[in-house]
């Protein structure tokens, strides 16, 4: 559920986008950033963090866009995003115990991943350069291609970026995670 809803105001961007203009399509993003928020109200009775941030940063960004009427505004708003993220990422290895990578693991699957201390760091440095990466090609694709290409560039490139970084950490991740101690067999 939470997946669909997360999509939901970039594929309104999207097919908005192909029907349309950009400031049509900002404001299609601006409008289904406040239906998202709604639906995971009503449904869920939360509001994850990180889709607040997200719809904060599109309703500003939007709204400087279409008040300035210089779509280049809303293109920063992915790196702004990506960047505050590697901020946080970066931060949280001087601020608790625990980096927020894994607090965030260990809060989705538990103690399935045995790390050491400095491998729990190598992965949150992995996401700091990944969130840094991401927010240049954003700004990159914005301001040396067409903007057509840099709407194609958001939907598919990023996630592209995201899957492909996924991957090579699941690999890393099986590599370095401590196996579980075996459990014996009872016999049944």
């Amino acid at each position: 559920m939470q997946a669909l809803l997360d999509f939901f105001p970039v594929v309104v961007f999207f097919a908005v986008y192909l029907q349309s203009d950009m400031p049509t399509a900002v404001m299609a993003i601006m409008v289904a950033v406040i239906i998202q928020i709604a639906i995971s109200w009503i449904w869920l009775r939360k509001v994850n963090k990180m889709t607040l941030i997200s719809a904060g940063l599109v309703l500003g960004f939007g709204g400087i866009s279409l008040a300035l009427k210089n779509e280049l505004v809303f293109m920063w708003k992915p790196t702004v995003l990506n960047w505050l993220f590697a901020l946080v990422f970066l931060g949280s290895r001087y601020i608790g115990k625990k980096t927020i990578i894994q607090r965030i693991m260990q809060a989705a699957a538990g103690d399935q991943f045995k790390l050491k201390a400095d491998d729990w760091q190598s992965l949150n440095t992995m996401w700091v350069a990944f969130f840094v990466v991401s927010g240049a090609a954003n700004i990159y694709v914005a301001y040396n291609f067409s903007e057509a290409t840099w709407v194609n560039f958001k939907l598919f490139g990023l996630l592209g970026m995201t899957v492909i970084f996924m991957v090579l950490q699941g690999i890393w991740l099986t590599r370095c995670s401590q196996p579980q101690s075996a459990q014996p067999d009872d016999g049944n």
